[in-house]
């Protein structure tokens, strides 16, 4: 693939996410001639040896149709669940039928956010994945918001597309929206904002451009999760995009004209390490000093005398993050020592450690080679 440029027909793997607003009208219902333009655009990638994967909104604004339900579905938890429940097998029904028509395969996978969270889970899901795509499979994935709660959901299919990718080895990831794009302001209350073509690197100035609201007021992401979600795929080393997809045949329009905004790649870190970057929750944080800090942005380990605080319960083996002076995580890695050895050791230099832990100790409090720089 052209680094300068993000094609989708040069990817050899591509997700594509779709949102609720695209895929269901207000009434509920399934926009079935969009959404057999898209199953065109897909089957056209196929024919030409593309392998995509779709994660597709929609199931509860479907079933909250279905099950008569408020405020589409979303007046409560328990609401939610149901309609959830109710609306997937529509959805996947509908993904089904329409792929079918084209002579293509399509299969369901429903994750929550600890199926990516958890390290072997998640290679699990990345072989499942590799497999389907391998026999030329169409994979339809989702949230499985029928079990998932407020602790354990991604609560935007922006994130979970660029996870997918991520597990996937994919080259790029596509959001199809009811926005074109990143724009310096919020184009429906600025007439001077101008849209981004291309961002290499999400910064500040970027993040301030962000706007939390789902403008259809159907999903539940903003732009606030399309660019969590770009910084995911960035790390994983894949390009993403924010394109319209309110127009027909939105890929190939697309393809076409390059409309929209493109996150460019960045060299892909080991597939550990994107993992790591890329998850959303930790277990607790490790903080640290300014001379700590700046050894591991210079590629160090975390020692023990550069530590000045533990905060929170984690056991050997699962993923902190790393403070600075200033209190905001600009690392993340995996705990060498439990919470509670790790705050015995906070500020000591490594040759007191074997008598304070009654062990010889380990090198770091969190190696280098299972640490990432966010």
């Amino acid at each position: 693939m052209n680094s300068d440029a993000f094609s989708p027909a040069a990817c050899p793997r591509l997700v594509i996410k779709i949102g609720s607003a695209l895929l269901v009208d207000s009434a509920g219902a399934v926009r079935r001639q969009w959404l057999s333009g898209i199953v065109d655009d897909i089957a056209a990638r196929r024919a030409a040896g593309q392998q995509i994967a779709v994660v597709s909104s929609g199931a509860i604004a479907l079933g909250a149709r279905r099950l008569k339900l408020p405020k589409g579905g979303r007046a409560s938890l328990e609401d939610a669940q149901a309609a959830a429940a109710t609306g997937q097998i529509a959805l996947s029904h509908c993904w089904a039928e329409l792929l079918g028509k084209e002579g293509l395969t399509a299969a369901q996978i429903l994750v929550t956010l600890d199926d990516l969270e958890d390290r072997r889970r998640y290679l699990n899901a990345a072989a499942t994945l590799d497999r389907l795509l391998t026999l030329g499979v169409v994979p339809i994935i989702n949230e499985n918001d029928s079990v998932a709660t407020a602790e354990i959901r991604f609560g935007d299919n922006d994130r979970l597309a660029a996870r997918i990718g991520q597990a996937a080895a994919a080259r790029g990831v596509i959001l199809l929206s009811d926005v074109d794009g990143l724009y310096t302001a919020n184009p429906g209350r600025d007439p001077n904002a101008r849209m981004i073509a291309r961002v290499e690197r999400i910064d500040a100035r970027i993040l301030a451009m962000a706007d939390g609201g789902s403008a259809s007021g159907m999903g539940s992401g903003g732009m606030t999760s399309k660019l969590a979600a770009a910084r995911i795929a960035q790390r994983a080393g894949a390009h993403l995009a924010i394109v319209s997809g309110k127009v027909d045949r939105p890929l190939q329009a697309f393809a076409a004209t390059g409309h929209g905004t493109v996150f460019a790649a960045e060299k892909g870190a080991s597939a550990r390490k994107a993992w790591l970057a890329g998850r959303l929750t930790a277990r607790g944080v490790i903080r640290v000093d300014e001379g700590a800090a700046r050894a591991l942005g210079q590629g160090r380990s975390l020692l023990a005398a550069g530590a000045t605080g533990i905060e929170g319960r984690f056991v050997r083996g699962d993923v902190v993050d790393i403070a600075g002076p200033d209190g905001a995580p600009f690392a993340r890695g995996l705990a060498e020592y439990d919470a509670e050895e790790a705050a015995r050791i906070v500020g000591r230099r490594s040759d007191a450690l074997e008598e304070i832990l009654g062990y010889a100790p380990r090198a770091a409090l969190v190696h280098r080679d299972h640490m990432v720089l966010l």
